[in-house]
């Protein structure tokens, strides 16, 4: 029996008008401000979502009525370089509660000038969901996913850089 090869990692990126550490704390202090309410797996709205800025911490929507939906875990926080964290949401968008379940994505900072910076998203290990994984890559890999998280992100930004 012959191994699949592991799926090309889902990549994308944008380039904001700040400098490096501008960007890398607007991308973790104000995470909430451009992560779509609509991608919520609660019941109620999303009142807030709040990213905790260290390993071990969570990434996670509070919801209007004090419910919250812990869907990501910092695996590795580096100021201002880059973050991996787990994407712990299945296949059937529901949250993943076997860890050996989950895949991970991996932001990098790279700054291009003083005043302008790359970041680079790497959502990789998607094989890790097993079945139905290929409707997580579709989906952070559509326009709704990780292009919408960084339009929306480069939009927090004055200037021209895309």
């Amino acid at each position: 029996m012959s191994k699949q090869p592991a799926p090309a990692p889902v990549k994308h990126s944008v380039v904001v008008e700040a400098p490096i550490a501008r960007a890398f704390k607007v991308f973790t202090e104000d995470f909430g401000s451009f992560k779509p309410r609509e991608h919520n797996l609660l019941a109620v709205p999303i009142a807030e979502t709040i990213f905790e800025p260290r390993v071990g911490g969570h990434v996670y929507d509070r919801g209007v009525d004090g419910s919250e939906c812990r869907w990501a875990r910092v695996l590795a926080y580096d100021p201002p370089d880059r973050l991996v964290l787990s994407w712990d949401i299945s296949p059937r968008w529901q949250i993943e509660t076997d860890l050996n379940k989950t895949s991970e994505w991996e932001v990098r900072f790279t700054a291009e000038t003083e005043n302008r910076t790359r970041v680079e998203i790497e959502h990789r290990n998607l094989e890790r969901h097993g079945e139905g994984w290929e409707g997580v890559r579709g989906g952070v890999d559509s326009d709704q996913g990780w292009p919408l998280y960084l339009q929306r992100f480069h939009d927090l930004f004055p200037g021209k850089a895309a």
